[in-house]
């Protein structure tokens, strides 16, 4: 079983967006994967997911669930096969957390679609939840195919 954690600013938009988003792809293709996310800061911890993300996944019929807010930590790092951030400020932060990054497990999404190092837009500062969608389906969908290619 391979195992993603997602990784955003707050935990309410991208990260769980990518969550339910990856759950659902990887049922459909009967992938054996464990997927769960969290947030790089405190700020939103305990809180579920933002309206403008549960209105995305339902337009786009991913099935989603009533989840908390929870922050990175250190043992996430070791449990975690990858540990998928959304900006280079995630990122950042992520390697800090973590102590760095010794066995190459912290990538940001769109390295998979050969867009190596390109943020996916928060949500949450440009209310385009539409543009975060596509991003992160494109993501998953890259991840997902590189894992079930043995590649990863």
């Amino acid at each position: 079983m391979t195992k993603i954690l997602f990784i955003c600013h707050g935990n309410i938009c991208r990260s769980p967006m990518a969550e339910f988003v990856m759950k659902d792809m990887a049922k459909k293709r009967n992938a054996d994967v464990d997927v769960e996310s969290a947030a790089t800061t405190d700020e939103e911890i305990g809180n579920d997911i933002h309206y403008g993300t549960r209105r995305k996944l339902r337009e786009m019929g991913v099935p989603f669930s009533k989840r908390r807010a929870r922050q990175m930590t250190r043992a996430d790092y070791d449990k975690f096969d990858y540990l998928i951030g959304m900006d280079k400020y995630n990122v950042a932060d992520m390697i800090r957390i973590a102590g760095g990054d010794p066995k190459e497990k912290i990538h940001f999404l769109l390295d998979f679609t050969g867009q190596r190092g390109v943020d996916v837009d928060d949500p949450w500062y440009t209310g385009d939840f539409d543009a975060a969608y596509f991003d992160i389906e494109r993501g998953c969908r890259a991840l997902l195919d590189r894992i079930l290619s043995g590649r990863g």
